[in-house]
């Protein structure tokens, strides 16, 4: 039963479906729904959070990088996961959320961000699983997403995704370098990948029939893709790879079938993955509290710029 306050009655909603159906952008200054603006803050600051906590397992690694060269890129990619989130918290203040707000739903715990970095990076392998298997993943989602209807989200993810690829391959890179190195290196990548490749899979998302945001996402072109496609192309692509390096999927259901194209894999723990989201991982208690510390720390800097920032407009006023 419809009423007079059904989103769906009201006259603007038809026009702003048919400029997302003319591949139009939604700018901020737009009429948008009311769902449209929301479940946008929701997916922007989740992907914010995402690349501001991502900086942590790696992060750590930067005082044990084995050379200069691994410890001079990695410094780099850390610096990119930051920026990116400030592009994409940027994005979300274009729609109204507020710096503040974001950051504290991070910190209390209410904000999600993904699963995969509670877990944790026990050896110097993991930095070059992550860039190979972890950013190939978010590559996937947003190269989708570069060509999502919100302007400033679309526009943001095609700066994120030239450093991304930049990740992926360096950390391909490294694994196959361990790959066919010695014995101990090759145990170590093997090690790696059996840690790595389940979270992968799962930072994609839940299962179509269980991702009860994506139908309104695709109706709005905020997704292109479902999580279940998105997922599919990553193994179809890392697959083939993994195998030519002489690394072994840990999957025992793993096979390819003719008929499709596609490599099936087997059935994948969804409790593992709905415990991690919920709070239960890892490392989710060990990560929102690195996060605590360095916002509680950074104190000073946040001061000193509202100092400056009133002192300015009180020069500009004289």
């Amino acid at each position: 039963m419809t009423t007079a306050q059904d989103p769906r009655l009201d006259p603007r909603l038809e026009a702003f479906e048919a400029r997302i159906a003319r591949g139009e952008k939604i700018e901020p200054g737009d009429w948008m729904p009311d769902e449209y603006r929301r479940q946008l803050i929701r997916m922007i600051s989740q992907h914010a959070h995402s690349e501001y906590v991502g900086m942590l397992p790696e992060g750590e690694w930067i005082t044990r990088a084995p050379s200069l060269r691994r410890k001079m890129i990695l410094m780099a990619k850390v610096q990119d996961e930051a920026g990116h989130g400030q592009y994409l918290y940027h994005a979300a203040e274009t729609l109204g959320a507020t710096r503040e707000d974001m950051m504290d739903a991070l910190l209390s715990g209410r904000a999600k961000y993904s699963s995969i970095f509670n877990y944790p990076s026990l050896t110097w392998a993991d930095v070059g699983m992550i860039g190979w298997l972890v950013d190939g993943a978010a590559i996937k989602n947003q190269t989708m997403l570069a060509g999502c209807s919100y302007g400033p989200y679309s526009r943001a993810m095609v700066r994120i995704c030239s450093e991304e690829t930049f990740h992926h391959k360096q950390g391909k890179e490294m694994i196959l370098t361990y790959a066919a190195g010695t014995p101990a290196q090759r145990r170590m990548a093997q090690d790696a990948l059996n840690r790595w490749w389940w979270p992968s899979l799962m930072m994609l998302g839940p299962h179509d029939q269980d991702s009860p945001n994506t139908a309104v996402l695709s109706r709005w072109g905020i997704k292109l893709k479902s999580n279940d496609e998105v997922r599919q192309e990553f193994i179809n692509e890392h697959v083939p790879e993994l195998l030519e390096a002489g690394l072994s999927i840990p999957d025992p259901d793993l096979r390819f079938d003719e008929a499709s194209g596609n490599w099936i894999h087997g059935p994948i723990n969804w409790d593992e993955f709905w415990a991690v989201v919920k709070g239960n991982g890892p490392m989710n208690r060990a990560r929102l509290e690195a996060r605590r510390f360095a916002h509680e720390d950074g104190a000073w800097v946040r001061e000193a710029l509202a100092a400056y920032g009133a002192r300015s407009q009180a020069q500009a006023a004289d």
